[in-house]
């Protein structure tokens, strides 16, 4: 029942997980949005002090359950290792499943380095270092940028069919922008992936990931683990052979040896066991015998690493947690923008809700979950090597609407704060800058306007081109350098923009008709603010 049990629930939340970046409507966020904010690493970033202590928990009651339920990339292997072990991949061709694996020895010393260096990138906020280890986020990147293009072209294919038949079920949807460093780095990571589960099984959690190594070391104390009755172990080694995380070490004449720092609970072993001999059991911490205790005669292996050290390790990373985004006081000011070639920016424009760039920065594992989310195509991953592939806003293709929150509302690390409609629709994210010779009506004579038009805060508005003109101080209309008013009716208007009421959403620098370059566009804010 165990692995039965924990095969169903592996699916469930990986399919969850899955279909949440796939889905461009949002519409499975509130069902399945819970499976993403549950990862280990994002419940960390995002102070979930509920949600550590839960998935530690669950890790002392039954061993690394983790890693072969909740975690999709975990789940991934599985599927991986499956592959490998079909028939038509190994040289023994009459049994449909292969027994492939056997007992390798644990690079303790690796994992502890990958670990240690992991966390020293953490806190030296190396973010480029991080997200390539993160398991949660390596799997995001390789959905949102390998699997949903492709889920959008069969939408797109349905929505041409419908609309053929009169039917509007389906209705086209534009292709994110990836850059090919994001599709790259995604495919080198399932390449990876594949060749090492496809050959040995776990290998990549059980010598390469981070979060795999801090957990099997606290499973170390877990009260459920896979034991083995001598009494009626006769030493097959199916177990062995069937063990992806390769752990268990049988010897004849000597006690099946499990390293709990690597199990992660699968029930593979207690499939095959035609003795019934092991299976997940409880029993106390400190119950002591050598029926499933690490070999004491091998050198090299995990009873090299004293419990005082690896305690340490983990509160470092655990620590991590409590650290607070330092913010800047400046919002970036006005930019000498007269000789720069937009979409370029002298401050990236980070999405509503990240309080910051350096919030962002600090607290973004860069799983593109928000990217995949964003209905109006406006999130690009960043190329900036001190925010690699993190969200930043362009407006090419789009603009931030503000009655839209989905990248609030799916964010699992606490870098996109969850807020209200009305609440984003008072968030200063940057300001909108005139670049006045690339404006229509002073370069091709013809009145425009786009830009106040569709300004929805209304800080964009029209005024005479000529600049000898003055507003009357009361009554507001317009006056030559002699007093007298004057109809601007059909004079050359341009934009004047009211810095203190722009939000940054970017409808001006969409919607302006100026090509190729935009006559207005919108300088981020380093440091968020309310207006």
């Amino acid at each position: 029942m165990l692995k039965l049990t924990r095969r169903i629930l592996a699916i469930i939340f990986w399919l969850g997980i899955t279909f949440l970046f796939l889905d461009f409507t949002g519409t499975l966020h509130p069902y399945f949005g819970w499976m993403a904010k549950i990862q280990f690493l994002p419940s960390i970033l995002a102070v979930d002090i509920s949600t550590i202590i839960l998935l530690i928990v669950l890790t002392l009651l039954v061993g690394r359950i983790y890693c072969s339920i909740i975690c999709p990339l975990g789940v991934l292997q599985d599927f991986f290792a499956w592959i490998g072990k079909l028939s038509i991949f190994r040289k023994n061709k009459k049994a449909k499943f292969a027994n492939k694996y056997s007992y390798s020895k644990p690079k303790t010393w690796l994992r502890l380095a990958v670990l240690a260096l992991f966390i020293i990138m953490l806190l030296a906020s190396i973010h480029a270092g991080v997200i390539l280890l993160a398991p949660y986020s390596s799997y995001g990147r390789m959905v949102a940028s390998l699997l949903q293009p492709a889920y959008i072209e069969i939408n797109n294919l349905l929505a041409l069919w419908s609309e053929a038949n009169d039917n509007y079920m389906f209705y086209q949807v534009e292709q994110h922008n990836n850059p090919m460093i994001l599709i790259v780095i995604a495919a080198v990571t399932a390449i990876i992936l594949l060749v090492l589960a496809f050959k040995n099984g776990r290998t990549y959690c059980n010598t390469i990931c981070p979060v795999g190594t801090v957990l099997g070391y606290l499973a170390k104390f877990s009260l459920g683990k896979i034991k083995v009755e001598d009494s009626k172990c006769i030493q097959c080694g199916l177990c062995a052979q069937n063990c992806k995380a390769a752990c268990i070490k049988v010897e004849k004449g000597k006690p099946v040896v499990i390293d709990y720092t690597r199990c992660v609970t699968c029930g593979d072993c207690e499939t095959v066991c035609n003795k019934k001999a092991i299976g997940l059991k409880y029993a106390p911490v400190w119950e002591k015998g050598n029926k499933t205790t690490k070999d004491t005669s091998e050198k090299n292996t995990d009873s090299d690493i004293s419990r005082r050290s690896f305690l340490s390790i983990t509160g470092t990373a655990l620590a991590t947690a409590a650290i607070k985004a330092q913010e800047k006081t400046t919002d970036g000011g006005l930019a000498e923008i007269e000789d720069k070639q937009i979409p370029e920016r002298a401050t990236s424009i980070t999405p509503p809700g990240s309080l910051s760039a350096r919030n962002l920065q600090q607290h973004c594992t860069a799983c593109q979950l928000c990217i995949a989310n964003c209905p109006n195509g406006v999130l690009r991953p960043s190329q900036k090597l001190e925010t690699f592939l993190q969200p930043e806003m362009q407006y090419d293709k789009g603009y931030c609407r503000p009655e839209c929150t989905r990248c609030t509302d799916v964010c699992p690390t606490g870098a996109i704060r969850p807020i209200t409609k009305e609440e984003k629709t008072a968030i200063q994210i940057g300001h909108a800058v005139w670049v006045e010779k690339n404006c229509i009506p002073l370069t091709d004579g013809q009145n425009c306007g786009n830009c106040a038009k569709h300004c929805p805060t209304g800080a964009i508005q029209m005024i005479p081109a000529d600049r000898s003109l003055k507003r009357h101080p009361e009554y507001g209309f317009w006056m030559d350098a002699n007093g007298n008013r004057v109809n601007t009716r059909n004079m050359k208007q341009i934009p004047a923009i009211n810095t203190e009421k722009c939000i940054g959403c970017g409808s001006c620098e969409y919607l302006c008709p100026a090509r190729p370059f935009s006559a207005i566009y919108v300088e981020g804010h380093e440091q968020h603010r309310e207006i």
